[in-house]
């Protein structure tokens, strides 16, 4: 399978979307998706810090 063979199969996947498959689920709050991310960030940021404590 080629490259540009493959990404137009995923782009006519993408595309297609669909009832069934696309959207955003009822339950999924982008504001706590983002925080949660952040929060994971800084934790994973925090404990990179502490690592490098002779710089």
């Amino acid at each position: 399978m080629s490259l540009p063979l493959s990404a137009a199969q995923f782009a006519t996947l993408a595309a297609e979307g669909g009832e069934e498959h696309g959207g955003n689920h009822e339950s999924l709050s982008p504001y706590v998706t983002g925080i949660g991310a952040f929060i994971g960030l800084m934790l994973l940021l925090w404990i990179t810090t502490r690592f490098n404590r002779d710089r």
